[in-house]
């Protein structure tokens, strides 16, 4: 198996494992803790994201240097010296990222968050707890991009699933051991913080290339590289803002219970994110490495095949969850008040996430370039758009209408910025873009999800619906795979080789 495909393989394992775990366990969260805390759980996910800000494009930026050194000669001394240099400016905005949460927890707890259960001392100790494992957990998007970069995809995912699972189900069992209460529930995840990051450092520097020198900070070489750095930091910094946004100014409109549900929905309709990882990660220090060796015909190969998987991989199960949004809540959650509130929600919210993430592979193609400037300036366009109408559409149309900015704005990603960047990248390949990598796996999904619909009958036992469920999920999956060019040619490949094993194991017998 090459190195790319072992990479996708293990992403793909990495991501899906984690995107289940962070769903199984949520309804036990909700069990214990109740709604509203609930709605701190969704506060603190915000947070977490949001402090990418502080990232400065040093995960994106180193990601990029270890993944073209490593093609390059007599560079091993360089790779531990730009780490080194790039590690200690990390490990600072740790400290300012632990220091203005704890600052801010008060004025959080008092003036932004409407709660009725949950009193103002026990939501200012969670901000305070939140605010350290915060901190604690910001280095590991350092460390990720570093060994991404290396390409230790499949180590880096088997110490995810391992902290994955000892992040939810260690939760839980502190929650029903110890105390039922969002403090407990923090104090966990500072202790998970600490081991994910101590093991992603640990291994970042057993994988660097060997040298016979101490690595030491090198500030010519943090010069050489600033301008890639501020393009993917300012690029981040604004992409961060289009996906939390939302979050952020309802979790101060909204009920803290209001706002629970809204992250509930704001969580299924993200998770596909986690899947699209499997792809970008895997291609994008490829991208890079072709990029660095001007391979231009295996670059147009690459990126269309990516795009088309991308697509299957990512459109059947976006489509299959908006359409069957009510039953999959309910199935989940056995819960049918938080089916009812926030199945709406996810059905928007996850078409606007599905056509976010066909733009990651044009977005890793800028990257692998070093072109910043065009989703720079994108993104600077959509904030100044995406906040006031959040407002506005909040004000006026209640949750619905916000979540509905999110689709708006991913649609105008799609028509827009894709005939932009192949007018520079790789001419004469929009059209094919639109055809092959999109318009057909998604016309795919969509009919035969949607066909499902018309035999569903409200009447059918959870258990049964699961089974109908599964059954829609599988024949659109398969459809899709079948109509998309790069993937039915994987299909057929496979299945000859299928064929010639079968042919020479009768001849054997014979």
């Amino acid at each position: 198996m090459s190195l790319l495909k072992q990479n996708i393989s293990a992403n793909l394992a990495g991501n899906v494992s984690q995107m289940l775990l962070a769903l199984v366990f949520v309804p036990l969260y909700i069990k214990f803790m109740g709604v509203e805390s609930y709605g701190l759980v969704g506060i603190y996910a915000s947070l977490q994201v949001l402090s990418g800000v502080l990232d400065m494009g040093l995960s994106g930026t180193l990601s990029r240097e270890m993944a073209r050194l490593s093609v390059l000669p007599d560079k091993e001394q360089e790779v531990r010296n730009l780490a080194r240099s790039m590690e200690i400016i990390c490990w600072c905005v740790t400290l300012l990222i632990g220091i203005l949460i704890i600052a801010l927890a008060p004025f959080i707890a008092n003036y932004w968050v409407r709660a009725s259960a949950l009193s103002i001392h026990t939501i200012e100790q969670a901000l305070l707890i939140m605010g350290f494992a915060l901190a604690l957990q910001w280095p590991v998007g350092f460390y990720l991009g570093g060994l991404i970069g290396l390409q230790q995809q499949v180590l880096l995912n088997i110490i995810n699933i391992g902290i994955s699972t000892l992040r939810g189900a260690g939760a839980v069992f502190v929650l029903w051991m110890i105390s039922p209460s969002i403090q407990t529930f923090f104090l966990w995840q500072i202790f998970v913080s600490v081991v994910h990051t101590f093991l992603l450092m640990t291994f970042f520097w057993r994988k660097l290339p060997k040298s016979g020198s101490r690595p030491v900070f090198q500030k010519q070489l943090l010069l050489g590289i600033w301008r890639f750095a501020a393009g993917i930091g300012g690029t981040t910094i604004l992409g961060i803002i289009l996906t939390q946004m939302d979050k952020l100014i309802l979790s101060k409109m909204l009920p803290l219970e209001m706002f629970g549900y809204y992250a509930l929905a704001s969580l299924i309709a993200m998770s596909p994110l986690r899947l699209s990882g499997t792809m970008f990660f895997g291609i994008y220090p490829r991208f890079t490495q072709l990029v660095s060796l001007n391979e231009q015909e295996s670059l147009r190969q690459l990126y269309h095949k990516g795009c088309q998987f991308m697509a299957v991989l990512i459109l059947p199960v976006c489509i299959v969850v908006a359409l069957y949004s009510y039953e999959i809540i309910l199935i989940w959650t056995q819960n049918p008040v938080a089916a009812e509130k926030s199945h709406l929600l996810v059905s928007i919210l996850i078409f606007g996430t599905a056509l976010n993430v066909l733009m990651e592979l044009p977005h890793a193609l800028q990257w692998s370039f070093g072109w910043t400037k065009l989703s720079f300036f994108r993104n600077l366009l959509a904030v100044s758009l995406f906040v006031p109408l959040i407002i506005y559409m909040a004000a006026n149309y209640g949750v619905v209408g916000a979540a509905s900015v999110w689709l708006f704005l991913n649609i105008g990603y799609v028509l827009f910025e894709i005939p932009l960047m192949h007018h520079r990248l790789l001419c004469k390949e929009k059209w094919r873009w639109y055809w092959q990598d999109v318009l057909i796996p998604l016309a795919a999904a969509i009919v035969i999800a949607a066909s499902g619909k018309l035999f569903i009958n409200s009447s059918l036992s959870q258990l049964t619906l699961l089974i109908y469920l599964s059954i829609i999920f599988v024949l659109t999956l398969g459809i899709t795979v079948i109509i998309t060019p790069a993937t039915r040619a994987l299909f057929v490949d496979q299945l000859l080789k299928i064929k010639t094993i079968c042919r020479v194991g009768n001849n054997l017998v014979v």
